[in-house]
């Protein structure tokens, strides 16, 4: 195969994600066993994933956030009146 030509076609066309799952994919002997189907899934999985973790990032730095929040830091101590339920 001609990993490196595609690879570049990979990074020319701004598939990074794409990319990174090939070179991946290529250092996994047992990747064989998938089918063409199956692999390309993964591939464009990947691509998925790394976009939506780029939009992600982007959005949450334009928002300029004063706190880094995230929900295991909540307190639910009955004096703030927080149900954990919802």
């Amino acid at each position: 195969m001609l990993k490196h030509p595609t690879l570049d076609k990979l990074h020319a066309l701004k598939l990074t994600g794409m990319a990174a799952a090939l070179e991946d994919q290529s250092a996994t002997p047992d990747i064989t066993d998938l089918s063409f189907e199956e692999r390309l899934g993964l591939l464009v999985d990947r691509e998925m994933t790394e976009r939506d973790n780029r939009r992600m990032s982007s959005r949450l730095r334009r928002a300029k956030l004063r706190h880094a929040a995230i929900l295991e830091d909540i307190d639910y101590r009955n004096s703030r009146g927080l149900d954990k339920g919802l």
